[in-house]
């Protein structure tokens, strides 16, 4: 089964890196993979949410912070060792490969975990933003297939993981925020009899 499932994701691999290649994602898919290219976009973001926002805008921008940081480390520093798998820029032959090759391991890939960590974060503050935010994540992760050093295995627990993440983050800020009904409220006095 594992080995089914290993050229299963190798074959999509060998399909988004080479079959599926045109000269309009050659160009796009680079730029998207880049984190330092939504690291300013993010910075504006941050500060208007910060300088303009009420308290739950407020709250949004810095619980992403911590977000970040928690699926950044989960991702890079913790799963990545456990699964120590090499990535295919790596291994594989013929690889189009158009950004970097790390020379850290590939699973998860730590870009779609902090960009599904970041989408499902800001699901939670603003409902109608879902579909694209759901695109640009999914556009991340797929843009490191494409570029050749991820499998879509890796990409899929990525996003997996920071989900997760925001999950969990979301599900403190719920207990803790008085804008959000506790599930045990207080019971009522019992009526004063006379």
């Amino acid at each position: 089964m594992l080995e089914y499932l290993a050229s299963a994701d190798r074959a999509l691999f060998e399909r988004i890196n080479g079959a599926w290649q045109n000269g309009l994602f050659d160009r796009l898919m680079p730029f998207l993979s880049s984190d330092g290219n939504f690291k300013v976009l993010f910075v504006i973001v941050f500060v208007l949410l910060l300088v303009f926002g009420k308290t739950r805008e407020r709250w949004a921008a810095l619980l992403v912070i911590l977000l970040l940081a928690l699926s950044d480390q989960l991702s890079s520093h913790f799963l990545k060792a456990a699964f120590h798998r090499v990535r295919p820029c790596h291994v594989l032959e013929h690889v189009h490969l158009l950004a970097g090759c790390s020379g850290s391991w590939s699973m998860p890939s730590s870009h779609a975990a902090n960009s599904a960590a970041a989408a499902v974060h800001f699901m939670f503050f603003y409902r109608r933003w879902r579909v694209p935010l759901a695109v640009t994540a999914f556009a991340v992760g797929y843009s490191r297939c494409y570029v050749g050093v991820h499998y879509p295995a890796d990409v899929l627990v990525g996003f997996l993981v920071g989900a997760a993440a925001a999950c969990a983050i979301q599900a403190i800020y719920r207990n803790v925020s008085p804008r959000w009904p506790r599930r045990h409220s207080a019971r009522p006095a019992p009526p004063v009899q006379v």
